[in-house]
């Protein structure tokens, strides 16, 4: 255990558990501190998890026993977090997005690079067996040439089962910044980086209701959009429709499909790590399922900090920074030209990530090399 890599956790809401699930007792890394703005809910976790001390925010950004920071605070609060933990020389993972604003990512990505430490950021539900799969078969030709592709993503809104949906509703939520990273990061995967938008959008209840918890019925309101629709053009000539939205009830549509010249390719929901990837050939009767051949094994909320971790001089970290601002790039700026009604040319762009290869879940489950002590 001297040599885990040491994680400090800052947030300690709903998605925290999936994270300390697998984190706690990785061989790679160790959990040695937890921090949240509720002082009693810090304290709990920490007597959960031997050798974890909870502290305040701030003592936990500058704790000498803290290499990485893991930002699971609200989207409002990404940056702050993110730059205190670079101002003090630690590493940064956090939550999508990179922060509530492209100004504010772009802050945190130069800060990280003037400090010479990393910044990571989920999602890592990509690189799990159903994106990654799809990715080797488009990789591999099987759909011949790229032409365009289709991403989905309709609800009718997380107030139905999240006890304090608020952050949601407001700057740096909606359903785009909040479930688009997922599509955005896998169309990246799939089909390379975006280099122009045109998008529309609208905000279709003025209010929501929460469904559960000691909050339920309560109203709250809405200051974002909650419809995103738009088209991405992507630097290898492809074209994706996105939509996603909080105003809908349900969809038949695939979360991704990707179509070539000689077959369409159904993508699984991006926010699970895995699922069937379907290939429909030209002269094809019927869909097929294809084998899984790529991606973490059972992948969990986690995989890409223990991925950021192992990240050498060999290989960039595959939810890495880059990416992350470049994703959140898209989706300001499909907002910004729904509100200026034209086509906005992006400011950034990221390779796509190393693919990652078939890895069994006992493989990354116990056996990867710390690598950013």
């Amino acid at each position: 255990m001297g040599d885990a890599h040491r994680i400090g956790v800052v947030g300690l809401g709903v998605i925290s558990r999936a994270y300390l699930d697998t984190l706690a007792g990785h061989p790679a890394v160790r959990v040695t501190a937890v921090a949240d703005l509720d002082a009693s809910r810090s304290a709990a976790v920490a007597a959960e998890l031997p050798g974890v001390e909870a502290l305040t925010v701030e003592e936990l950004l500058s704790s000498p026993d803290v290499d990485t920071v893991l930002n699971l605070t609200t989207p409002a609060a990404h940056a702050g977090i993110a730059l205190g933990a670079i101002g003090h020389g630690k590493h940064v993972y956090g939550e999508k997005p990179l922060a509530a604003t492209l100004a504010d990512a772009r802050a945190v990505v130069e800060a990280a690079a003037k400090a010479g430490v990393g910044v990571g950021c989920a999602p890592d539900t990509v690189l799990g067996t159903g994106v990654q799969t799809a990715r080797a078969a488009v990789e591999a030709g099987s759909i011949g040439r790229p032409q365009f592709a289709s991403a989905v993503m309709v609800t009718p809104g997380h107030e139905r089962w999240h006890p304090h949906p608020d952050f949601y509703y407001t700057e740096g939520g909606g359903p785009l910044l909040d479930m688009g990273p997922y599509y955005l990061a896998s169309l990246v995967h799939l089909l390379g980086p975006v280099r122009a938008v045109i998008g529309a959008a609208g905000r279709l209840r003025a209010e929501r209701v929460i469904g559960s918890g000691p909050r339920a019925g309560e109203r709250i309101p809405v200051e974002v959009d909650s419809h995103v629709s738009g088209v991405l053009e992507h630097a290898g000539g492809a074209l994706t429709t996105i939509t996603t939205s909080f105003d809908g009830v349900a969809t038949t549509a695939a979360p991704i499909e990707v179509h070539g010249e000689t077959g369409t390719l159904s993508v699984p929901d991006p926010n699970r790590f895995d699922g069937e990837v379907r290939l429909h050939a030209l002269g094809d009767t019927r869909w097929r399922t294809l084998p899984v051949s790529a991606g973490y094994e059972d992948g969990a909320r986690g995989v890409g900090l223990l991925d950021f971790v192992a990240a050498d001089g060999q290989r960039a970290p595959r939810a890495n920074g880059e990416l992350a601002l470049h994703v959140l790039d898209t989706m300001t700026a499909l907002l910004r030209s729904s509100a200026e009604g034209r086509r906005i040319e992006l400011t950034t762009s990221a390779q796509a990530p190393d693919p990652v290869p078939w890895t069994a879940a006992g493989d990354w489950k116990g056996q990867v090399a710390p690598g950013r002590a």
